[in-house]
């Protein structure tokens, strides 16, 4: 039985998987319920919560509403995550969401907004919600390589040189403004993003886990800028945008930081051992092999689509899969569900993909491109016993 949701729990739009016509149900609480067309019995899905359609992305993303974590202890410490961060980051639940479907997927995230939108804000009120070793590098154009990952000091005591650490060694990093920072120095976080160790002097040094990066840039400023090229955007696994706050979540954070910073109360709500055991038990998450084929069938089609010149690769399709285990956990569900994969297809491969000039002329982007292919490539039917194994 396939759910399209109206934003609503009081009526549910079904489809029977018997006669394939549509019908109302006022409730869903029920073991099974008789198709008023056919009179055949429809079991009712694992997922007894209707869950979002994304066929438009972008519409997705502003009506989400996060589902109840359930009993999962993933969903657990990712919404204990999520509210300690709204203390501070007001308004951008989806966002917050996101960035923690990311860390939990082993991932790393760009921020890509203009100034002033809480950006690095939220990469610190991650790093002390997590109680993490948190550094931060404020990119610009004279930063070298071992500036971040570190060099080797000569010690007059013991007449050897030692290796001091940079700023790569945490376990969350925040890169402000790369954008700023010289193709040289970019390519430093590329061993470290890929294979969390960093070779440095002949030598590989382990990351501690769980490392975790968040990268800024500002896309109007373009003077003094050195664009991310395509190998390095590869890397993230999602890239979003925080945005302008609406009026009154605007209004409630002034009102918060009348007197103090929320940011120097913020509490620690989980630790580094339990983010491993998060992400962990985000690999485990059950994909069916329809749902493999789907993000297959997503990922070459935007290989195959008129307006783009460059699709998803390989790296693209294990992005996709994992962000929709990491969601689908963080939900309180050991499985994978077509939505879960259309709901966060726009965050993990808008940055992928590369429009054609003559596209760009016709005022095309990459965002419609995704809406028409997720329009055109069929999905999965559900089996009536849902995706679980």
């Amino acid at each position: 039985m396939a759910f399209e949701s109206k934003n609503t729990i009081s009526m549910t739009k079904l489809t029977c998987v018997y006669c394939g016509k549509p019908f109302m149900a006022a409730s869903t609480a029920e073991n099974d319920l008789v198709c008023p067309n056919c009179g055949s019995k429809n079991i009712i899905p694992l997922r007894s919560t209707p869950i979002v359609q994304a066929a438009n992305a972008q519409a997705a993303a502003q009506d989400f509403a996060p589902r109840a974590a359930g009993d999962s202890p993933v969903g657990t410490i990712a919404t204990r995550l999520m509210d300690n961060i709204e203390k501070v980051i007001v308004g951008k639940r989806n966002e917050i969401l996101l960035t923690v479907m990311a860390y939990f997927a082993e991932g790393h995230v760009l921020l890509e907004d203009v100034p002033g939108v809480a950006k690095t804000m939220l990469a610190r009120a991650l790093s002390r919600s997590v109680g993490c070793d948190f550094k931060r590098i404020q990119c610009t154009p004279d930063l070298l390589p071992n500036d971040i990952t570190g060099s080797s000091i000569f010690n007059p005591k013991t007449t050897e040189f030692e290796f001091r650490p940079g700023p790569l060694f945490s376990q969350i990093l925040l890169a402000d403004e790369i954008n700023r920072a010289t193709p040289r120095a970019q390519a430093a976080l590329l061993e470290a993003m890929a294979e969390r160790k960093v070779t440095a002097d002949g030598y590989n040094y382990e990351l501690m886990p769980p490392f975790f990066l968040i990268a800024t840039q500002n896309p109007i400023d373009h003077e003094g800028t050195f664009p991310l090229p395509e190998a390095q955007l590869d890397r993230f696994l999602v890239r979003l945008s925080l945005g302008y706050p609406q009026f009154e979540n605007e209004v409630a954070m002034l009102q918060r930081l009348k007197s103090q910073h929320p940011i120097s109360t913020l509490e620690t709500v989980t630790n580094a051992e339990e983010i491993l055991a998060c992400q962990e038990a985000v690999r485990q998450v059950y994909a069916d092999e329809k749902i493999i084929r789907y993000i297959v069938q997503l990922i070459q089609a935007t290989r195959e689509h008129y307006d783009l010149s460059l699709g998803g690769s390989p790296r693209a399709s294990l992005a996709l899969l994992r962000c929709a285990q990491s969601f689908a956990a963080i939900q309180g569900y050991d499985f994978i569900v077509p939505d879960d994969v259309k709901y966060i297809a726009a965050f993990v491969l808008g940055h992928r993909l590369i429009l054609k000039p003559e596209s760009r002329l016709r005022k095309k982007t990459v965002r419609h491109v995704l809406d028409e292919i997720m329009n055109t490539v069929p999905v999965p039917q559900m089996p009536p016993a849902g995706f679980a194994k």
